[in-house]
């Protein structure tokens, strides 16, 4: 990563060390990085300690006499070498590394020190000096420096017994580390370097591990890196100083095992030597037990030295990934040695932690609790964490990291089955809420928790009894925990929606959700014993947790607003999803017909019933049970016939298109049944309108009964009309009479008006859409455009009805009818007769516009509430802000399909800041479908929406008049145009043509046809400019010399050079555009300091004023500031309106000129003005 030092600049390091009180016999230099072992110093009495080859020469003697240390055909030349090599060869090199040490071990440790500066990713020199001084000086020059003459840093401490000095280059702290960078080599690295310090004590612990020198070192070394400025030292081996504490515990645990075993060992020598002499056996036990005693004792003193010189330290260092690793390691300590680390001073780490910034480290701390949590044996030492941090990990449940949110209910899940008295009641109904959270992953975790809690043991069961069947048994359990789950929902109160609370519950609970046999049998119960049967309030939310988890086994956890995490269904849940779909589909085709017959006269429960036939699976071994399939068809006509609601019918309609479908086998039943009742809709419709003749000559006389009769029936042809096509019942010509009706006299009341539309729409729609292959003649296409220009004209007639529903009904039937209609135009087939070509009437935009501006943007408030309604209630205002954005919604289409012309889109978008909480996703949304249009089209629609804007404000302010309510000011029009600004992106390339318009548009909006005349200097749209300058950021540096010089056609250079007040939007703009000079910061600053929040278009202020505070700024720039304003015009990157402070060297300036001219030559694309 980093080159070696020079010998020159190690010289000058060595030469600062000699001061030092050091004893040369023991002095040592060692490259770092792959360079030999050389420069070994002679000792004072003459004797050379030189070793007898390099490590790499060491290491081949002793493989060509072990035969190991090799992975295929590659021998280890270090052990930094060796680690990135793979674990396959690393017990032989550390092996090797210890006979070594036995050897000589000052070069073997030498080698070891080296080992761990080359894993931090340093290729420098480490010199070793022996240290015998004590004075005090030695200790104050153990320091971190750097040595600015040779561009070197160095780090000189104490690994006793040795002053070792560490010499790199600068830029060793640049971030890059074997233990931070990419790639699966990299990647690999961090768990062989883990392995090798695990390896290496495991192997050392018979042996070297207590001679008082090994560990001292290798201790001292890691907490002084540790402890270094430079975060590559600060990691590794901090990492390192963790598994070797992980590693000592290993080697304290055996030694426990064996002090234990020798222990009973010594027991049993003492019971068969009872009532005689100590025998020499048992004093060789006894001795034996106090070596291991002593020696888990000093194993001891090691971890100690650690967890003070490293952990205490690093626990809270600046670089999280530290951090989280210190808390891994520590959850690990207690675990595996509980004796000496699970204990309130060691648990408070894990406690403070957990209120820290970084969500990794907050995880790793609830995971390390988690191992902790499910070990019995460890929970008693855990009462005193439980009181303290309880709270703590109750509020983490809501973190903002998901991960962290889910594993900390979990880790309360293992305190809740652990123990009972931790978590009050209080706590359990703030933990049961999250099952209606937003995030599946958590709101699951919740459901588990509410199952284990509530559900699986519930409190109330009938005793039956020893004679009580097993069936009896299974039903009395059924019904106590769907009565606990049912106190539930009604305990919190938080949602409507059961399917939620069945999403969150489905993966632990299926012994309630999917048994539905036990759930059919608990509604068919007879409700004359109360105790063993379900109340109708219970009844009716069964049902509901019925069909929810019908449709949870079918569709699977798709919810609206509930994220979850994508993965891969295989084959095998596939398999036993349609397997359970089947079964399912068996089971309801004989218990539905029984279902419908009790529960359909309520419209609720009818409506959710009706919904289960819609996830019946075509493959059913039963689909061929005629009998069971016409129960239940027979069934659910009766419901329809019975209701008028919209939940029922629409319930229907689906069922029978999903039961009709050709694939099915009872295809054929199925349909047979759908016709059969609209047949009976549609001939009751005929015969209520023959008994009123007055419909014919425009007038509605029916009485109150009628009436209804009439609505119910075109309620039903409705909701069946919208799924599928009823053209052959000529269901157009039966309903489209009564639209006919004026209103002059009175007219159709209102619903069935609203029924009416919707009906006669629905079968123009249908129409369109099968035009192509009904359209074969030419008497064929001229009815269906005669049908689609009535249903256009009655539509447009009825948007001045005095009934909103009606008027609303209206525009969505007409905007639906004409987006359609462009549809089938462009996609229409060439071989057919020929596309059903209509023109709207030119007075259809202006009324759809007009419509939108009345009943969607009322009212002058800028609030996220909804604006011309009294409801005061929170569920009437929501229902209408859903109308609103319906309507609107639909009017965007007609402009994003090229319906209505895109400048049809300017009044709407004028609205779009005022009314962004509303309508601004809306709005948004319309914009960019239509710049992947036309980018061009879409361009002038936002000029024009601006310059309408400020056109407006102009005359308020021309006429005298105060402004009115609810008017666009000069600030929100500006604000808005930045808004639009930002709607560009980041890829100025892709916009440039639509930037360029703006801009061109723009100026020419301003400048003209002007003509300057002394009593009128200026133009009179000036202020346009500081509008048109929030889209000067998004051009690119040639298309804003372009625009320059595109403006300069329109203003002469003494115009410019002109500082007047009534001329500053347009230096403004002109600073914008070039983003250089002194001429732009003196418009930036008086724009951003001077200029009022909401300015007139003309500003009333003396220019005599304005002009001498600009000269008082002037007066006190450095006359080096036009030097560099001079350069500036040349440096890419500039933002407008500032000046670069310091001038830049002549061969940098040059650069950039020629960087800028290749990228005018090469990358321009010439912008048409």
């Amino acid at each position: 990563m980093i080159a070696e030092p020079t010998v020159t600049s190690r010289s000058s390091v060595q030469n600062e060390n000699s001061g030092l009180d050091t004893n040369p016999p023991g002095a040592g230099c060692h490259a770092v990085g792959g360079t030999p072992n050389e420069n070994r110093q002679k000792s004072v009495r003459g004797k050379r300690r030189a070793r007898e080859g390099s490590e790499n020469a060491k290491r081949r003697d002793t493989k060509a006499q072990n035969g190991r240390s090799k992975r295929g055909d590659v021998e280890a030349v270090t052990l930094f070498e060796v680690v990135t090599m793979g674990r396959s060869a690393m017990q032989a090199v550390v092996d090797d590394w210890i006979e070594a040490y036995i050897t000589d071990r000052d070069s073997a440790l030498l080698d070891l020190v080296s080992f761990f500066i080359q894993c931090s990713g340093c290729k420098g020199l480490v010199t070793a000096e022996m240290f015998q001084s004590r004075k005090g000086d030695v200790m104050s020059k153990m320091v971190e420096e750097l040595d600015e003459p040779s561009g070197l840093q160095y780090k000189k401490f104490l690994a006793f017994p040795w002053i070792l000095t560490v010499t790199w280059p600068m830029d060793m702290d640049s971030g890059e580390y074997p233990l931070t960078m990419s790639g699966p080599y990299w990647r690999r690295f961090r768990s062989e370097f883990c392995e090798f310090v695990s390896v290496l004590v495991t192997q050392c612990q018979y042996s070297v591990i207590f001679d008082s020198y090994l560990m001292d070192t290798l201790i001292s070394l890691l907490t002084e890196l540790s402890d270094s400025r430079i975060r590559a030292f600060r990691h590794t081996c901090t990492l390192a100083a963790m598994k070797l504490l992980s590693s000592l515990i290993g080697v304290a645990v055996s030694l426990t095992v064996s002090i234990e075993n020798s222990r009973r060992l010594g027991e049993v020598e003492r019971t068969k030597m009872s009532g005689r002499r100590q025998s020499p056996r048992l004093e060789k036990i006894q001795t034996k037990v106090t070596e291991l005693q002593d020696k888990r004792v000093e194993i001891e003193n090691m971890m100690d030295a650690i967890f003070k010189g490293v952990f205490l330290k690093r626990y809270r260092d600046v670089f999280p990934d530290i951090r989280s690793m210190c808390m891994e390691e520590l959850a690990i300590w207690m675990k595996l040695y509980s004796p000496v680390f699970l204990t309130d001073s060691y648990l408070k780490y894990m406690g403070w932690m957990m209120h820290d910034k970084q969500p990794d480290v907050r995880l790793k701390c609830v995971l390390g609790l988690q191992g902790l949590y499910k070990d019995p044996v460890l929970l008693s030492k855990l009462d005193l964490f439980n009181s303290r941090f309880k709270d703590r990990l109750i509020s983490m449940t809501l973190d903002k990291d998901h991960e962290v949110a889910v594993q900390t209910l979990r880790l309360l899940t293992l305190i809740s089955q652990s123990t009972d008295d931790v978590l009050t009641m209080e706590d359990y109904k703030q933990l049961f809420q999250l099952v209606y959270s937003s995030h599946r992953p958590l709101a699951v975790t919740a459901g588990e928790l509410l199952y284990t809690r509530l559900l699986s043991r519930p409190a109330e069961t009938t005793d039956l009894g020893t004679g009580a069947s097993e069936r009896d048994i299974h039903t009395q359990l059924t019904l106590a925990r769907v009565r606990a789950l049912l106190q539930f929902y009604w305990d919190t109160g938080l949602h409507q929606h059961i399917v939620y609370l069945v999403d969150s519950l489905w993966d632990c609970a299926d012994v309630i959700l999917k048994d539905w046999p036990a759930l059919s049998s608990l509604l068919l119960q007879d409700t004359s014993t109360p105790d063993a049967s379900l109340s109708a309030r219970e009844q009716s939310l069964v049902i509901g947790v019925l069909v929810a988890s019908v449709r949870q086994a079918v569709e699977g956890p798709l919810l609206a607003g509930r994220s979850t995490c994508k993965r891969m269904v295989s084959a095998k849940e596939k398999k036993t999803q349609v397997d359970g779909c089947v079964k399912l589909t068996e089971h309801f085709l004989t218990f539905l017909p029984q279902l419908l017959t009790k529960y359909s006269r309520s419209p609720e429960t009818a409506a959710s019933l009706l919904k289960i036939p819609q996830y019946f699976h075509p493959d059913s071994s039963n689909a061929g049970s005629q009998q069971a399939l016409a129960g239940l068809l027979s069934e659910m006509g009766a419901a329809v016939d019975l209701h008028s609601d919209a939940a029922v019918l629409e319930a229907a309609a689906r069922s029978y298109l999903s039961l009709c479908g050709e694939e099915t086998a009872w295809h054929p039943l199925a349909k047979q049944a759908r016709d059969t009742v609209v047949q009976c809709w549609v001939d009751r419709l005929a015969a209520l309108m023959c008994e009123i003749d007055s419909v014919q000559d425009g007038k509605f006389t029916a009485g109150e009964e009628k009436t209804g009769q009439i609505l119910s029936t075109l309620k039903k042809l409705t909701a069946f009309h919208n799924a599928q096509d009823l053209s052959n019942w000529g269901v157009y010509e039966l309903v489209s009479p009564l639209l006919s009706v004026d209103i002059r006299d009175g007219g159709l009341p209102a619903e069935v008006t609203v029924e009416a539309l919707q009906c006669v729409s629905y079968s123009v729609l249908w129409n369109l859409n099968t035009s192509g292959q009904n359209l074969t003649t030419r008497e064929k296409a001229v009815a269906q455009r005669s049908k689609l220009r009535t249903v256009c004209e009655k539509c447009l007639h009825f948007l001045s009805h005095n009934n909103q529903r009606v008027k609303e009904q209206a525009f969505l039937s007409l905007c639906d009818v004409l987006t359609a209609h462009n549809y089938q135009v462009q996609v229409w087939d060439p071989s057919s007769f020929g596309p059903l070509l209509y023109t709207p009437n030119l007075k259809v935009p202006k009324a759809l516009l007009a419509f939108i501006l009345e009943h969607v943007f009322t009212g002058p408030e800028c609030s996220s509430q909804s604006r011309g309604s009294n409801v005061e209630s929170c569920e009437g205002r929501l229902e209408e802000l859903h109308r609103h954005r319906n309507l609107l919604a639909a009017y965007s289409k007609l402009i994003v399909h090229g319906v209505l012309e895109m400048s049809m889109a300017a009044e709407v978008f004028m609205y779009y800041l005022k009314y962004y909480n509303d309508f601004g996703d809306i709005i948004k949304e319309t914009l960019n479908r239509m710049r992947q249009t036309d980018k061009i089209e879409s361009a002038r629609a936002l000029v024009l929406c601006l310059q309408q804007l400020f056109l407006r404000l102009k005359q308020d302010q021309d006429s005298g008049v105060a402004c009115r309510a609810g008017a666009q000011t000069f600030s929100s029009i500006k604000e808005l145009a930045r808004r639009f600004s930002l709607t560009f992106g980041w890829d100025q390339t892709k916009s440039r043509e639509s930037l360029a318009l703006i801009h061109r548009d723009g100026i020419e909006f301003v400048f003209q046809g002007f003509v300057q005349k002394a009593e009128k200097p200026s133009s009179p749209h000036l202020s346009y400019l500081t509008i048109l300058s929030e889209f000067s950021s998004k051009l690119l540096r040639p298309d804003k010399k372009t625009v320059h010089s595109y403006l300069q056609s329109f203003v002469s250079e003494q115009t410019i050079s002109n500082r007047e007040e009534c001329w500053l939007p347009l230096i403004q703009y002109r600073a914008s555009l070039l983003a250089t000079g002194a001429e732009g910061e003196d418009a930036a600053s008086f724009v951003s300091f001077e200029i009022p929040k909401q300015p007139s278009l003309g500003d009333t202020r003396s220019p005599a004023v304005i002009c001498a505070e600009v000269k008082g700024r002037r007066s006190n720039r450095v006359s080096s500031t036009s030097t560099s304003t001079s350069k500036e015009d040349k440096m890419p990157g500039a933002e407008p309106g500032t000046v670069l402070r310091e001038t830049l060297p002549t061969k940098w300036i040059s650069e950039e000129q020629d960087n800028t001219n290749e990228e005018l030559d090469v990358d321009t694309l010439e912008v048409d003005l």
